[in-house]
């Protein structure tokens, strides 16, 4: 039996006339993404995209479990394709969904009639494939409320399919439809949530990395890698610039105050980053600050942080605490990587009671009186490491 998946879309359809626009990337998205799983049909008709296997070899699990990582999808179904009379829908309906059937106790059938030239109607159809399954699966009973599969039959325009629930898809924009912009990328919990959800909001991802060798080692480097590879199935290639921060922490550290360290490092990083997000044409920062988790993430501070950047900053886990954080790391598979105990920069130099209130006007002084070169932030810019990751090459990562 031919087999298709049914795909809805999310917020897109509410794009009035520039609704096309949005689903041309989302299906671009969806290319990109099942590209290496075998040739297939991708359509799109009223309010549903259609992706057909053009051969009998494709992996069906795998190819649904990928388009449930793109976003813009809502919702997608296994669907089976049969002809539109009713003897074929029984025949493939009692075949296709023999093992679901089987292990389930209860059912309902609904049927959508787009095609009105269907001899049968929506109620008929279901009364009398209802009948016709009981008949084939006896130990089976009806319940319309809460059934434990639902079995659904579309009447569409060239073809019915028959298909049990949807599955949830990852919602949310197609990635490239909100712009494009720059995630700072550490190796803690936080971050890649945070590059997670811009993705999902439609947003094309950079990323920037802050290492401080010999203070933090290549494992810290690798692992900032490995979190940027678990986020490609959802933002596709990354471009990960790798910073050598070394020279900036050790002069804040000898020309600053120890309790404003922590505060004048993010500036530092804000500052440097935005010079990388411009050259790339990003339209703004993506950080994974949570209002108060830590010191540097007091009001006051996050709005010192923000004072040396033009770009807008995103944060998209500001309100979160930290278990809806980690239960969403948990879902896309970053957690794991993100607890490995190899140091990143911001454990470098940490102070033993950082600065939770600053005065603008007080670190602007402090800055001042510490007088760095410009040129010591230049040169973090020019000498960032670019690392591409694609999952077009083996290990994700394009050389």
């Amino acid at each position: 039996m031919k087999e298709l998946i049914l795909l809805k879309s999310g917020e897109v359809v509410l794009k009035g006339l520039n609704r096309h626009n949005f689903e041309d990337v989302m299906i671009k998205n969806m290319k990109r993404r099942i590209e290496d799983l075998g040739v297939f049909r991708i359509w799109k008709k009223q309010s549903t995209l259609y992706v057909e296997p053009q051969s009998e070899d494709i992996d069906m699990d795998l190819l649904v479990s990928r388009l449930q990582t793109v976003f813009g999808i809502a919702a997608l179904t296994r669907a089976c394709i049969v002809e539109k009379n009713f003897e074929d829908i029984c025949a493939k309906s009692r075949e296709y969904l023999a093992e679901t059937l089987e292990e389930a106790r209860t059912f309902k059938v609904e049927a959508k009639r787009a095609d009105k030239l269907f001899p049968m109607t929506s109620p008929e159809i279901c009364r009398e494939l209802g009948g016709q399954l009981l008949e084939e699966f006896p130990h089976l009973r009806v319940d319309v409320e809460h059934p434990d599969v639902t079995v659904t039959v579309e009447i569409r325009e060239t073809a019915a399919y028959v298909h049990t629930d949807q599955l949830p898809g990852a919602g949310g924009m197609p990635v490239g439809t909100s712009g494009k912009a720059a995630m700072l990328l550490s190796g803690g919990i936080d971050s890649p949530v945070a590059g997670y959800m811009m993705a999902k909001r439609g947003l094309e991802l950079i990323a920037i990395h802050f290492a401080s060798p010999p203070y933090t080692s290549d494992r810290a480097r690798q692992k900032v890698i490995s979190l940027g590879e678990k986020l490609l199935p959802y933002t596709g290639k990354i471009r990960l610039f790798v910073v050598p921060f070394t020279e900036i922490q050790e002069q804040l550290r000898q020309r600053g105050p120890e309790d404003y360290f922590t505060l004048l490092m993010r500036r530092a990083m804000m500052r440097v980053a935005e010079a990388i997000a411009k050259r790339e044409e990003c339209g703004g920062l993506i950080t994974g600050e949570s209002l108060a988790q830590v010191a540097s993430q007091t009001l006051p501070a996050l709005a010192c942080t923000d004072m040396v950047t033009e770009l807008p900053v995103l944060r998209p886990l500001i309100g979160m605490d930290k278990e809806e954080i980690i239960r969403i790391a948990r879902k896309i598979d970053t957690f794991d990587t993100s607890i490995l105990p190899y140091e990143d920069c911001c454990t470098v130099f940490t102070p033993r009671h950082p600065k939770t209130k600053p005065r603008p006007a007080e670190v602007a002084r402090i800055e001042e009186e510490m007088a760095l070169e410009p040129e010591l932030f230049q040169r973090a810019v020019d000498e960032a490491e670019l690392v591409v990751l694609s999952r077009r090459h083996s290990g994700y990562r394009e050389v």
